[in-house]
């Protein structure tokens, strides 16, 4: 089952923002007003004992109020600034590694609205070569990562597991044959629009060929495991509207719950 995070964070921010009005504008009242009876009656001395227990909140109330400001700060940090992400899949090995801890610009593609994720205020559109995290296509409840490829009007083509853009091949150049005595993958180094990354090719997986246009509004994207990754050649492009954001770092390598987190993992990714 996915549990749209974001929903929930929403709903108990609200919940939790609601309890804070009502005690500032209703209960809080309520309990000066009966503290400030109950002085005129005894002549305004009270012990100490009966003013904190007439002064005292009921435990829902204090609990919401407690957690209002750090749900808020949360919110807003997760829904307009930076959201963090763990990578579950080795589509985008070389450069993500399983388990690596990513963060993701969420206002780089344009301010958006939580949950429903429209888009108020442009800021930028993806470039080709960015990292991108989006909700993936034929399942918006599930995040996807991959590079963007191919931008509105562009013409792709997959081909003898070579890349061509508008008819041009982009640039590769072999690092290493993987293992050297006898290669199953060879690791390249390839550049998308001035973005130079290093990318997987599995000498033994059938290619995956193929040559479509990219429509408006809509990116055509990669996994940088070429041969290994469930992307734009499978299932088709991704609408503007499922932008999440744009991955710019790594901050900690922790492949298993019970192992022990990786600080020293941590970069900038491109």
């Amino acid at each position: 089952m996915n549990f749209d995070f974001a929903l929930i964070l929403v709903v108990a921010t609200g919940l939790c923002g609601a309890v804070w009005l009502l005690d500032r504008v209703w209960l809080a009242p309520q309990r000066r007003q009966r503290l400030e009876t109950a002085q005129a009656q005894a002549g305004g001395n009270l012990p100490q004992e009966t003013v904190e227990q007439l002064n005292r909140e009921p435990g829902w109330v204090d609990t919401g109020k407690s957690m209002f400001p750090v749900l808020a700060v949360v919110l807003v940090l997760r829904s307009f600034l930076i959201e963090p992400f763990q990578i579950p899949s080795g589509s985008m090995l070389p450069t993500l590694n399983i388990g690596d801890f990513i963060l993701v610009n969420k206002y780089h593609y344009g301010i958006r609205l939580p949950v429903s994720n429209t888009k108020i205020i442009p800021i930028n559109d993806p470039k080709r070569g960015d990292i991108a995290v989006f909700r993936y296509p034929q399942d918006p409840s599930v995040n996807y990562i991959k590079r963007v490829v191919g931008l509105p009007g562009d013409r792709i083509r997959y081909m003898d597991k070579t890349l061509y853009i508008n008819g041009e091949a982009q640039p590769q150049q072999l690092v290493a044959q993987l293992p050297p005595a006898e290669p199953q993958q060879l690791l390249l180094n390839e550049t998308l629009g001035g973005v130079k990354h290093r990318i997987y090719q599995d000498l033994f997986r059938p290619r995956i060929d193929g040559e479509v246009e990219v429509p408006e509004g809509h990116y055509f994207v990669m996994g940088d495991n070429r041969d290994n990754s469930n992307d734009s050649r499978m299932w088709g492009f991704v609408p503007d509207e499922l932008l999440v954001g744009k991955a710019f770092a790594v901050w900690v390598y922790w492949p298993e719950r019970f192992s022990i987190p990786d600080f020293s993992e941590a970069r900038f990714i491109q």
